[in-house]
């Protein structure tokens, strides 16, 4: 199994890496879960409620197929470290991001930051909750702090804005301590900037890890999440990138 890449993505918004998720083949559609921008009552199951648009040979058409009938897919109920690495990683990851976003509405000077900040927690905090179930269905460690997320102000363990996870993977991405501090420290443009650019930096290492899942995973669900993960978030790094040109 590969691990994560280790260190910080640091503050460059730099160049998102091009055909992101699409390694394993194949395009998930109709997500039960979508990452980054959901809004409904997410069901944590390894069994997807999606269907797989399987690409056709040269000269002919795609082809509609289930899940469970997609030549790619990984068996039923098959799961191993690198998803496990990765739900747990991206529960980390989504609790800062939740921080991160907390911070807009007193801070931000743009309206679209701190809109784009409430999409993030409308979003990402229901999604932390199925995550943790699939962890716990499993009888696997849930991060701390994964509970109290949801719109109530979760605060990131002590400790979490380093580079490894609480099953010792790397989650990269994540901002330092003195990166966070520097957010909460700042105010009206300089906020704004510091903002996307940490944001930007934090969607780009989770693109990184879905570029690992994809390839060592072997569940289900895991592999819906990051390529919804794949599809939303770096969409958002290139959203992110015309407000920051635009300040």
């Amino acid at each position: 199994m590969r691990s994560f890449p280790g260190g910080n993505a640091g503050w460059s918004s730099g160049t998102r890496p091009g055909a992101r998720g699409l390694t394993c083949g194949f395009v998930l559609v109709g997500l039960a879960l979508a990452v980054s921008g959901c809004t409904g009552d997410p069901v944590p199951t390894s069994t997807p409620s999606s269907v797989v648009v399987q690409p056709g040979l040269p000269g002919e058409g795609n082809e509609t197929v289930s899940p469970e009938d997609f030549d790619g897919a990984p068996a039923e109920g098959s799961w191993n470290q690198a998803d496990v690495g990765f739900v747990a990683g991206m529960i980390e990851h989504h609790l800062q991001a939740l921080e991160i976003a907390a911070l807009a509405p007193d801070r931000a000077e743009s309206d679209a930051v701190r809109a784009f900040a409430e999409r993030v927690t409308v979003g990402q905090g229901p999604e932390v909750h199925a995550l943790a179930s699939w962890l716990q269905a499993r009888d696997v460690e849930v991060p701390e702090g994964a509970e109290a997320a949801g719109g109530t102000g979760p605060r990131v363990p002590e400790g979490a804005g380093g580079t490894h996870g609480s099953h010792g993977e790397a989650v990269v991405g994540m901002l330092t301590d003195e990166q966070m501090a520097a957010l909460a420290g700042a105010s009206g443009a300089t906020f704004d900037r510091l903002f996307l650019e940490g944001m930007i930096a934090h969607h780009r290492g989770a693109l990184d890890m879905v570029d690992v899942v994809l390839v060592d995973g072997q569940d289900l669900f895991a592999h819906e999440i990051a390529a919804e993960t794949a599809s939303g978030q770096g969409g958002e790094i290139d959203r992110m990138r015309d407000l920051l040109d635009g300040l």
